[in-house]
């Protein structure tokens, strides 16, 4: 993910985002008797008259802001025209602390720009701006314009349009239409006071005080009050971005399925962090719903429960040691093996040459203990230094965590971290050429990423193949408040090779023994719908358990708004066909402002 500096990341750009060679030729300047918001936000997402400068376009201030490196005030047209289409509000970019305040009648002089929050290559949208502006006050104290109600009834229920094919997809030269397309309508407002009432949190608050609600309230509602993204047509046109113009120290701590009561008011801004944002002035009263953290079953003596988690670039340093063992104690009731992802080496992101991660895994074993745990042991391998992606020095790697006392770990020597893990066939039932080994690391699917961990076990005399991955992020892919529409998702080509990859090596092991007893989990970082999953599946050689569940219950992990499934369980035949088991999404970090990760973990229990 990008960084969250407050820094401006990008250079004002012009046009439907002009390329760095494109020159803007300035007109004469345009006069207030002709110009004013309505004309200069225009009837698309660039303004007609971007690169222009326009002389004294009046405005009410309504909102200013003075931190960071966006100072400016927010202004709005007291006599709106009467097109749905064209936005009544502006920001004015002073980029110093603006004097104007707010009830302020002023005219502004200045130029049309159209600022990329995140720089043109990021895909976003665009910010119509007047810059380097001359501000004149005409009175004072005057009546800001009532707020723009957003609520399930304005927000349209299609997302948006599809993009221009002549314009490589780009939906910035579309007449805008505000009562058919939700990012159309929230254009239709940009820079304008708009409200929300009694909107439910759908995404916890985070470090830099941001949350989402919804204006929806039935869209998609999961059991436990958030909004659940089950395919790439169902975007949820309810979520909305809350920032504060006010003091972050007094922003809400808000949960999933919170309430912030009462009217929540301010401009509609557009970051790079998830695009339409309400900028609030006024915050409604937070209403906790009272959400807990989920406790999954225990497993039956005769059922192996396999779990995974991601814990987030764990290294010695991190205080989340004894949250993490209490979460696999008592959230997950201490699974008989745990596929962990993220365990970073045993100086985290000090980058010298550190592979090994044996004081990073020994800590969380002994905190599982203080816990009231099992003494897990543990396997896996060390990568190559700074081979495998992550954080920079990091060098995360999968680690098999299992209990001794329930299940054996078998142990053949042969792999490494470039040693390519192979299937053999002995006495009629497949083997690991390496116990435990990883799939083909050497193949460019895996450059620059996590290669897969495969292991065998024993439990009660049944084999069981377990494969621990953490697939290639969506680190690039287009933002669903693209200008590009659909958004391009660049990191599945990469994610794709993998799944075929670790679909292949499955198929390896079921050509020797078509019983045999598969499990495939992990952070793939993709859905359960999507054509990774797919591959991943392939004709039948997995299964995502997590299917299993209502479509309600799907998710694992929760991002501007949506509640998705990027940590996924999948199966083979012979324990799908069985019908005899049981799978959790336990709900223990995504929904939570103080989460220790990001991913909830997911269990499986079956009887093999």
């Amino acid at each position: 993910m990008p960084s969250r500096s407050s820094a401006r990341l990008a250079a004002l750009t012009v046009a439907a985002v002009c390329s760095a060679t494109s020159v803007v030729v300035l007109t004469s300047p345009a006069h207030a008797d002709s110009v004013r918001i309505h004309d200069v936000q225009g009837t698309t997402r660039i303004s007609p008259l971007a690169g222009q400068k326009v002389t004294d376009v009046p405005g009410i201030v309504t909102a200013t802001r003075t931190y960071g490196s966006s100072k400016g005030f927010w202004m709005q047209d007291a006599t709106p025209d009467d097109n749905p289409a064209t936005s009544e509000g502006v920001f004015v970019f002073t980029s110093s602390t603006p004097k104007a305040a707010v009830g302020d009648s002023v005219t502004v002089t200045g130029t049309v720009s159209e600022y990329v929050p995140g720089g043109a290559s990021s895909g976003n949208q665009s910010l119509t701006e007047i810059t380097k502006p001359v501000v004149t006050t005409v009175s004072s104290g005057n009546a800001v314009p009532a707020p723009v109600v957003v609520d399930r009834d304005s927000v349209p229920d299609a997302y948006a349009p599809e993009g221009d094919t002549a314009a490589a997809g780009s939906i910035n030269g579309l007449p805008l239409d505000p009562s058919k397309y939700a990012l159309d309508y929230y254009e239709s407002l940009e820079g304008m006071d708009v409200q929300v009432a009694d909107a439910r949190v759908v995404t916890a608050t985070d470090p830099y005080s941001e949350l989402w609600v919804t204006v929806k309230p039935r869209e998609h509602r999961s059991l436990r009050g958030g909004t659940v993204y089950g395919s790439y047509e169902s975007q949820n046109t309810g979520r909305l971005q809350i920032q504060s113009l006010g003091s972050t120290a007094d922003f809400p701590k808000a949960n999933v399925g919170d309430t912030l009561e009462g009217a929540t008011t301010g401009p509609l801004d557009f970051n790079q962090f998830g695009g339409y944002t309400l900028v609030a002035g006024r915050l409604g009263t937070l209403k906790s719903a009272g959400l807990e953290r989920e406790t999954t079953q225990k497993q039956s003596n005769r059922e192996l429960a396999v779990a995974t988690y991601n814990v987030e670039n764990l290294d010695p340093s991190d205080a989340t040691f004894d949250k993490h063992a209490a979460a696999i104690v008592h959230n997950l009731q201490s699974p008989d093996i745990v596929s962990l992802e993220e365990i970073q080496d045993n100086n985290g992101a000090k980058d010298d040459g550190t592979v090994d991660a044996s004081g990073t895994v020994n800590k969380l074993i002994d905190a599982i203990v203080a816990a009231g745990g099992p003494k897990y042991d543990w396997r896996s391998i060390d990568p190559v230094n700074d081979q495998d992606g992550g954080e920079p020095g990091g060098n995360i790697r999968q680690v098999f965590l299992f209990n001794p006392e329930r299940v054996s770990f078998v142990d053949r020597a042969g792999g490494d971290s470039t040693t390519a893990v192979g299937v053999t066939k002995v006495h009629g039932k497949a083997q690991l050429t390496a116990s435990p080994g990883r799939i083909d690391p050497a193949n460019a699917a895996w450059a620059n990423s996590r290669k897969p961990l495969a292991g065998e076990f024993v439990f009660r005399g049944k084999t069981v193949f377990v494969i621990g991955n953490h697939l290639n992020s969506k680190g690039g892919d287009q933002g669903l408040t693209s200008q590009y529409q659909p958004p391009v998702r660049s990191s599945e080509v990469q994610r794709h090779a993998q799944a075929t990859e670790v679909n292949a090596f499955v198929k390896d092991i079921l050509s020797v023994q078509k019983n045999a007893n598969v499990v495939a989990l992990g952070d793939m970082n993709d859905f359960e719908f999507s054509e990774t999953a797919q591959i991943l599946e392939g004709d039948g050689e997995l299964w995502s358990a997590i299917k299993s569940l209502p479509r309600s219950e799907r998710y694992t992990y929760d991002y501007q708004g949506n509640q998705q499934v990027l940590d996924q369980i999948l199966v083979s035949p012979a324990i799908r066909r069985g019908c005899d088991f049981e799978y959790d999404s336990v709900h223990v970090n995504s929904e939570f402002n103080d989460q220790i990760s990001d991913h909830d973990p997911q269990v499986l229990r079956f009887r093999p």
